[in-house]
């Protein structure tokens, strides 16, 4: 038995990978898909593997955006993503970097989505859901048209997310080695079940679930968002279908060990937005009002974007639908796995059931019925487009398209009318974006001779237009004491050390000066004069740090500090995964 279940892994692995390989295929002939947020992802990758070659192994301030001035980016984004890609690009050809992070990302998706299905359906319909899912038209969009590599790999998880809820609800166990003796086909990751999860399987059940919502907060914050709605509906449901309040209270612990776990991350990215303009991350375009499905702006390439979504998201609600209705009979009416295990105690239908459910609340919230809701419910509105909503809903639309498929009785014909779909919306994807080979050398020449890139509205600081920073400037320029047009004085000044977080200079000048450098002045960044803590001064219009110096030789050192939220998020975290570990080991001493 033991050889068959590891059979079936390999097999969700290889179809995975063979799916994810296919999706890629374009980029080996017409270069790197440069979708809406390309150059944001492959500009985070190279910074952050520039700073790793400086000795900074988990960077916060990025280094290179707005030309070289900065911004915090990396303590408002997910690290996730950005620490994949740079990781790759210190293997691979950076050129490679993006085809292989997608390929890694589906793969996930695909084995991710086979242990859900499993839990329902048979092998062979697992199976075809895990290649439904990598290829989902909603994955396609985001490889072809987005390069939202963030939200790309928040979605491989959901699927194990849903699962790992369902089970801290009781709907569904992980196999035992009863099981193993009476089952009469190959064991999967779980299966619904007559009775509810042994006490020894809580513990456990809640720490993996904490450990998969944390890693989808930590590879995007929308998905984050989505993703906490999803279980928390999860969880109600659980709590009104079997009428205890255990699976709200197993659920709410989940969370909270989840949220725990990001705390390092999510504590001061939801401090410090009172540095930043984060309002921006709603401006025109952004906001959820202007992004329901079929809403027509001022702006055309905008609603060719939206129509595609819109018509992508209206073909996942359809096909979910016909695929529910088709696979009813097979989740309701299976057979136990047990000849003990009366219909009643059978969860196949509760699966099924809340799968539904989900689905339906990610069609609900793309239509702009939902509308209140974006206003009123706690960060939804920063999910932005209520049509990445779809990202959810494509994994009920592979989950019960397995369970059809493990019920159809041509089996290749209902294969070749989902592939003949995936193949013609992968083909329209492909015709609508932009194909480039030139956008990460074009990066790497503009960090090389020191030019960086462009900036993020969102996470510039308090007081700063960053449109109105040079494209080119010096590390550190004299001006004079006060704003004036008389020349600047004569001064010398000898850059000692400038990296990433670290600046260290010597200046000598013979009358009182002003001290402009290429940096954006930051609550985290400390100034030192002669070892003394001063504050740094800023032009109006721009957050550009200047530094006041006395007459006579300065030492002047700028460096980023471990500001006191970090401090409480990274202890919080640490407390959290202690929690996770005791939870795990709890269980081996229970056994």
């Amino acid at each position: 038995m033991k050889k068959t279940h590891n059979g079936e892994w390999i097999w969700a692995l290889l179809i995975s990978l063979v799916t994810a390989l296919l999706i890629v295929v374009p980029f080996f002939v017409l270069g790197n898909a440069s979708g809406h947020d390309f150059a944001f992802h492959a500009s985070s990758w190279l910074d952050a593997a520039g700073q790793w070659k400086e000795g900074i192994l988990f960077p916060r301030w990025t280094e290179w955006a707005n030309h070289g001035f900065g911004e915090p980016r990396f303590i408002f984004y997910p690290p996730a993503s950005w620490i994949l890609g740079a990781a790759l690009g210190s293997l691979l050809p950076w050129n490679a970097v993006p085809a292989v992070f997608i390929v890694l990302a589906q793969t996930l998706a695909g084995v991710f989505a086979f242990a859900l299905a499993r839990a329902a359906t048979s092998r062979n319909g697992a199976l075809f859901g895990a290649a439904c899912y990598a290829a989902n038209p909603y994955a396609l969009l985001v490889v072809y048209m987005r390069s939202d590599f963030a939200e790309q790999l928040a979605a491989a998880f959901f699927p194990l997310l849903l699962l790992l809820a369902l089970r801290v609800c009781g709907f569904v166990r992980a196999k035992t080695s009863e099981d193993t003796r009476h089952s009469v086909e190959p064991p999967g990751i779980g299966r619904c079940d007559s009775a509810p999860p042994p006490s020894t399987n809580e513990p456990r059940d809640m720490a993996w679930f904490g450990a998969v919502f944390a890693l989808v907060w930590l590879s995007n914050a929308p998905a984050g968002v989505m993703a906490s709605y999803t279980v928390a509906l999860l969880f109600a449901w659980a709590l009104w279908r079997e009428k205890s309040l255990w699976p709200a209270w197993r659920g709410a612990a989940g969370l909270l060990l989840g949220f725990g776990l990001t705390a390092f991350y999510l504590l001061p990215a939801a401090y410090e937005q009172r540095w930043v303009n984060i309002e921006q991350a709603l401006s025109t375009g952004l906001e959820p009002a202007q992004n329901f499905l079929y809403t027509a702006t001022l702006d055309p390439e905008h609603n060719l974007f939206n129509w595609i979504a819109s018509s992508a998201a209206i073909f996942l609600t359809v096909v979910t639908g016909i695929a529910a209705i088709l696979s009813r009979r097979k989740i309701a009416a299976a057979p136990p796995a047990r000849s003990a295990v009366t219909p009643r105690e059978d969860r196949r239908a509760d699966l099924g059931a809340a799968v539904l459910l989900v689905a339906a609340a990610a069609t609900f919230f793309m239509l702009r019925l939902a509308d209140i809701l974006w206003r009123v419910l706690p960060k939804l509105r920063f999910v932005q487009f209520p049509w990445r909503w779809m990202a959810m809903l494509a994994v009920a639309y592979a989950f019960f398209l397995s369970c059809a498929f493990g019920r159809a009785r041509r089996k290749w014909i209902f294969m070749a009318v989902v592939a003949a779909f995936s193949m013609a919306t992968a083909a329209l994807l492909v015709e609508q974006t932009w194909w480039d080979t030139e956008d990460i050398p074009t990066l790497r020449a503009a960090i090389a001779d020191g030019r960086g890139f462009d900036g993020t509205d969102e996470y510039d600081p308090v007081g700063d237009d960053h449109y109105d920073l040079p494209a080119k400037s010096q590390d550190a320029t004299i001006l004079n004491a006060e704003d004036a047009d008389d020349p600047p004085p004569e001064a010398s000044v000898h850059i000692e050390t400038w990296t990433a977080t670290d600046k260290r200079l010597r200046v000598s000048s013979p009358e009182a000066s002003r001290l402009a450098l290429r940096l954006l002045n930051y609550p985290a960044w400390r100034v030192e004069v002669n070892g003394n803590s001063v504050t740094p001064e800023q032009p109006d219009g721009t957050a550009q740090m200047l530094v006041p110096l006395a007459p006579g030789s300065s030492e002047i050192r700028v460096h980023f500090v471990m500001t006191k939220d970090r401090q409480a998020g990274a202890a919080i975290t640490a407390l959290s995964l202690l929690a996770a570990i005791a939870l795990l080991l709890s269980v081996r001493r229970q056994r």
